[in-house]
């Protein structure tokens, strides 16, 4: 079987079966879904009747099963990204959600509202931009990885081929996965970044690539999902590769990201920065080893740099890397530490290659991946920098962006397109290519992990750091403590549900959706509401006299203060909490 998906499709529907089917050159296959007894079965066209109503659509995300029984979502637009060794890459930018079902009578009161509320997560989901997909080539798996396979492999299809850590609709395809002769309309999905450009230095033309893959295993949202868990994935795990093509020639750079791998939690309280807590019961070096076996075996040596402060609440957590680190005493891992903040205080971020100076011995150990025109490999990268912050989003990308342009410096060079002696930075127009992709990739996945653009991009597309960029860093802060706190449980579930890690059985009787909050917690914040509003309306209207209005002004104006410290005491009962899985609570 070939390693390619139908890149052309029609959806016939009718009201006992959609047809899914196959309009590329030569293509007779036909995908029936019976919408009654949810049977996957492949035809021919001939079986397609004339009454069904069609429409395009460009593949198959997948089936779920909700309160009113299955839905299957399709893809029906997508834009294209560029192509990639003359294999097009598309990202998908609209979704539909179709039922099984005709009508909705067979359900309650409840079961509508709580189907309704399913389907609004599963949207939400759709609609966070970032889902990537080829029909004839796998981008699940990087330059090198996909050099050192088998005939066997590549004879495979994209689906049973694909690096299961970045299939974000694997639990969709679980269906048509189990029969093998439907794989051809099975469509892999990646969520993350990839951009593409063809770019010119010294009259010579070459595609610079850059693609995040954002891991499904232990996904979620900023405050709910942190450290690691019992299988040793580690939250907002991301694997980046930059990749040049340049006269047959191809490059490739690799790095990870990935939550501190302890077991810990931050959750949101209404407090600006929660405090982090450390699990003090659980095995954390039974996580922390499978973590690192995993990423040992996958990319070779690692190369720790850890961002976080080195005082205050997050020291705990850069002492407890240290340690872990230290006790786990394997010749493959080692371990830096850089106080990112501290470091570049008072907008001297010229002091980053301080950090640059520390492990460029390193990065040229590890080197990267090179394979020349004829197909020989040239060059292995032989391990990754495996860089963190506390969210591993804003200083990752900073620090990432320069180890992927030292790299790129050294390939370039390499393969003839720059010169001896000749610096990046000194290229212009190049410069002003990478720069805004690096900061692109950052926004992408801090959307996608923290809800807003990521910080600090002002440095990344720019080289340096402004008062403007602190402007927006500070107006972006502001968002991520809004959503962390009043719509992250809502996020949470939806990735959940999206991912298979809540399954809804519509025979349930009590709904996970149906839990009522206690009404005080709903009372308190109306209460505090009203005070503030009668507090400034008394300052507006003055009484009779100033001692009047004065004494209305401080009786509101307690009323408003006392209740929100009680609030703010009682944080935790405010925030919007996930309410499908349980998330682990830490003593």
């Amino acid at each position: 079987m070939a390693a390619t998906t139908y890149e052309r499709l029609k959806l016939h529907i009718t009201p006992e079966k959609f047809y899914v089917e196959a309009c590329d050159d030569g293509a007779d296959d036909v995908l029936i879904i019976d919408r009654v007894s949810t049977e996957v079965t492949l035809s021919v066209k001939k079986d397609i009747p004339p009454s069904a109503v069609t429409r395009p659509i460009f593949g198959i995300l997948g089936t779920i099963h909700l309160v009113a029984g299955n839905y299957l979502i399709v893809i029906t637009k997508k834009t294209k990204i560029g192509e990639f060794f003359n294999h097009v890459i598309w990202k998908a930018t609209d979704f539909d959600v179709l039922s099984y079902k005709k009508t909705m009578l067979h359900l309650t009161d409840i079961q509508l509202q709580d189907n309704k509320t399913f389907l609004a997560m599963i949207n939400h989901v759709l609609s966070v931009d970032g889902f990537y997909f080829s029909t004839t080539y796998d981008l699940t798996h990087t330059l090198q990885r996909l050099s050192n396979t088998s005939p066997e492999f590549q004879e495979m299809s994209l689906l049973e081929r694909a690096d299961q850590r970045f299939v974000w609709n694997c639990h969709l395809l679980r269906e048509l996965s189990a029969q093998p002769e439907v794989h051809r309309f099975a469509l892999p999905v990646l969520h993350g970044f990839i951009t593409m450009h063809s770019c010119s230095i010294n009259g010579k033309y070459f595609d610079w690539i850059l693609i995040s893959r954002r891991s499904c295993f232990r996904a979620g949202v900023r405050y709910y999902v942190r450290g690691i868990d019992s299988e040793g994935h580690a939250a907002n795990f991301v694997e980046t590769e930059q990749i040049v093509h340049y006269n047959g020639s191809r490059a490739s750079f690799v790095q990870t990201r990935g939550s501190i791998p302890v077991f810990w939690s931050q959750r949101p309280n209404l407090k600006y920065k929660p405090q982090p807590q450390i699990n003090k019961v659980a095995n954390h070096m039974d996580g922390f080893q499978r973590h690192f076996d995993s990423q040992v075996i996958i990319y070779g040596k690692q190369v720790i740099v850890n961002l976080v402060n080195q005082k205050g609440s997050e020291k705990p957590l850069e002492q407890a890397f240290a340690t872990m680190v230290s006790s786990l005493a394997s010749g493959m891992i080692r371990y830096v530490a850089f106080d990112f903040h501290k470091e570049c205080q008072n907008m001297r971020w010229d002091r980053l290659s301080i950090l640059l100076d520390q492990v460029a011995e390193m990065q040229d150990e590890l080197s990267y991946f090179l394979v020349d025109s004829t197909g020989k490999v040239v060059a292995n990268q032989e391990g990754v920098f495996r860089s963190n912050c506390m969210d591993c989003l804003d200083r990752t990308n900073v620090i990432q962006s320069l180890l992927a342009r030292r790299s790129l410096q050294a390939q370039l060079q390499r393969l003839g397109v720059l010169h001896v002696g000749q610096k990046l930075e000194e290229q212009d127009d190049f410069e002003k290519i990478y720069k805004n992709a690096w900061a692109d990739n950052a926004n992408a996945c801090a959307k996608q992990y923290a809800g807003t653009g990521a910080l600090k991009t002002d440095f990344t597309r720019t080289g340096k750091r402004t008062q403007l960029g602190l402007i927006k860093d500070g107006w972006n802060s502001l968002i991520r403590y809004y959503k962390n706190n009043f719509s992250d449980g809502f996020r949470q579930d939806a990735i959940d549900l999206f991912l298979g890690n809540y399954s809804v059985d519509e025979l349930d009787s009590h709904s996970p959706l149906s839990v009522p909050r206690d009404l005080k917690f709903l009372a308190l914040p109306i209460i505090m509401v009203v005070a503030f509003s009668m507090c400034i309306i008394c300052l507006l209207m003055a009484g009779d006299t100033w001692t009047e209005t004065l004494a209305y002004v401080l009786f509101w104006g307690v009323a408003s203060i006392g209740t929100f410290f009680i609030i703010l005491y009682n944080g935790k009962d405010f925030v919007d909490a996930p309410r499908l899985v349980q998330k682990e609570k830490i003593d």
